[in-house]
C-alpha cells in the first residue's frame, strides 16, 4: 500500500491539474483518491512539490536497435534500412537484443514512461527484459516473409504468445506484427491477420511511413497503403499503425470510421527526412493518435518527452497555425491514448485504473514560474525533471535512482557488446 500525499495531479479527462489531494494505492491499482487520507500505509510519499502525471506510453520503438544508436545518419529510410541498418542487424544475438532492450528500458524509465509498444525480434528475451524492469509491454514480433523465414516467424510468434502472452502479473501482451506492405506479401499478411484474430484481435505494423512507400503501392496493388490493407480486412482488426505520414484525405476518412490508432513519431519522422504526419488533420476527424520514440537508430534516443516537445511545436509550423496540435493534445496521445490503444487500463489517474504514476520535480527550472502545468509539460520540461515512477503499484524508479535493474551494469553490457559486434 503507497500513499502519496499532497500532491498535485494530471486529471487528463477534464484537462486539467487538481491540486492538494492525497492518492491511495492498493495492490496495483489506485483504490482511492481524496483531499485527506488518513490511513497507516506500507510506504508514504510527501508529494509537496510534486506533479503527478500518468505514467506515460511510448506507442512504438524497438527498444533492441539501441546499440546502432548513431551508427547510421544523415541517410534516407531505404539506404539506412538496406544498407546500414540490416546488414548489422543480421549479426545481432539474443544477448545483445536483451541488453539493448534494457538500456532502452531504462531511457523510457527516465522519461516516465511506464508502458511500451515494442516491435522487434528475440522477443523471449525482451520480455524477460518488460518483467524484471518492472514496466509494461506489448511485445510485437516483427514479421516479414519477402527475403524468407516467414513460416518460421510464424512458428516463433506462436511459441511466444504461449509462453509470454500476459506473463508479468499481465504486464506483457503478446501482438502479431508484420513489419510493412514492403516486407510481407499479400498471403503472409492474411495470415498473420488471421492468427491476430485467434488472439486478442490486435495487430501492429508500420504504414505509409514514406513516399516511396506510397509510390510503391499504387505501382504495385493500385491503391494506397491504407486502402490495401482495409480491402485485406486488416481495418476490421484493432490496428497500431506506426508513422501514418502520407495518409490521403480519403485514408484519414477511413481510419476514423475504424479502430486505428496512429504512432505519431515526430522525430524520427524529420531525421529520416520521411514527411509531416497529418496530425491537425486527423485530431479533427476524431482519430485516436498515440505518440512513440521510433527506435535509438532513428530518433536517436528514448526520451518521449522530448519527443511530445517536438510533437507539439512542428506542426504549428507545417500548418502555419499555431493554434495546430495544443499541448493537451499531445499529453492525450501520451497518456489517455496509451492507455486504449495498448489495451492497460491505464494512462489516466481515477479510482481503479492501474497505477501507474509518474512525478515531476515542480521546483525544476521547466516549471518556474508555474502559469501553466499543461504547457510546462510540453513546452518546457525535460525527463531530468522526473523523479519517481510507480508501475502497477510498485515504485521502480525513486529520486532518478532505477530500483529494479541495474543501470550500470547494462551500460558496461551495450559497450562491451556493441564493441563484439562491430568487430563480426
Amino acid at each position: 500500500m503507497i500513499l502519496l500525499k499532497n500532491v498535485s495531479y494530471l486529471n487528463i479527462e477534464k484537462e486539467k491539474i487538481e491540486d492538494n489531494y492525497d492518492i491511495l494505492i492498493e495492490n496495483n491499482k489506485i483504490s482511492k483518491i481524496s483531499s485527506k487520507i488518513d490511513i497507516k500505509a506500507d510506504k508514504i510519499i510527501d508529494c509537496s512539490g510534486k506533479l503527478a502525471v500518468p505514467a506515460y506510453t511510448n506507442g512504438h520503438t524497438h527498444l533492441g536497435m539501441t546499440m546502432m544508436r548513431n551508427l547510421a545518419d544523415d541517410l534516407d529510410l531505404n539506404t539506412w534500412l538496406n544498407e546500414k541498418i540490416w546488414p548489422v542487424e543480421d549479426k545481432l544475438t539474443s544477448e545483445d537484443i536483451y541488453w539493448a532492450s534494457m538500456l532502452s528500458i531504462v531511457e523510457n524509465i527516465k522519461s516516465g514512461v511506464g508502458t511500451v509498444y515494442d516491435m522487434y525480434y528475440s522477443m523471449d528475451r525482451v520480455s524477460d527484459g518488460i518483467i524484471e524492469s518492472g514496466i509494461r509491454g506489448v511485445l510485437t514480433r516483427g514479421m516479414m516473409d519477402i527475403s524468407g523465414g516467414g513460416d518460421e516467424r510464424i512458428d516463433e510468434l506462436l511459441e511466444l504468445y504461449k509462453n509470454y502472452h500476459n506473463s508479468g502479473n499481465g504486464r506483457v501482451k503478446i501482438v502479431p506484427a508484420p513489419h510493412s506492405i514492403y516486407t510481407c506479401s499479400k498471403e503472409y499478411l492474411i495470415k498473420l491477420m488471421d492468427i491476430a484474430a485467434s488472439f486478442d484481435g490486435v495487430i501492429n505494423t508500420h504504414l505509409s511511413e514514406t513516399k516511396k512507400e506510397v509510390e510503391d503501392c499504387l505501382k504495385e496493388h493500385s491503391t494506397t497503403p491504407a486502402k490495401y490493407l482495409n480491402d485485406l480486412g486488416m481495418f476490421d482488426l484493432k490496428v497500431v499503425a506506426a508513422h501514418c505520414v502520407h495518409l490521403t484525405d480519403e485514408e484519414i476518412d477511413l481510419i476514423s470510421e475504424k479502430d486505428v490508432y496512429p504512432i505519431y513519431n515526430p522525430s524520427s519522422n524529420l531525421k529520416l527526412a520521411s514527411g509531416f504526419a497529418p496530425i491537425d488533420e486527423m485530431l479533427k476527424k476524431g482519430i485516436k493518435l498515440g505518440i512513440g520514440t521510433d527506435g535509438s537508430s532513428s530518433n536517436n534516443n528514448q526520451d518521449l518527452i522530448e519527443e511530445m516537445h517536438i510533437g507539439s511545436i512542428v506542426n504549428k509550423a507545417v500548418t502555419l497555425d499555431a493554434t495546430s496540435v495544443p499541448a493537451i493534445e499531445i499529453l492525450k496521445m501520451a497518456t489517455l491514448n496509451g492507455g486504449k490503444l495498448t489495451g492497460f487500463n491505464n494512462g489516466i489517474i481515477v479510482e481503479n485504473a492501474l497505477a501507474d504514476i509518474a512525478l515531476y520535480d515542480l521546483n525544476a527550472l521547466g516549471f518556474t514560474p508555474k502559469n501553466n502545468m499543461i504547457s510546462a509539460l510540453c513546452y518546457s520540461t525535460n525527463s531530468n525533471y522526473v523523479t519517481d515512477l510507480i508501475v502497477d503499484g510498485k515504485v521502480i524508479m525513486e529520486n532518478r535512482e532505477i530500483l529494479t535493474v541495474d543501470e550500470e551494469k547494462i551500460k558496461y553490457e551495450v559497450n562491451r557488446l556493441t564493441e563484439k559486434l562491430l568487430k563480426r
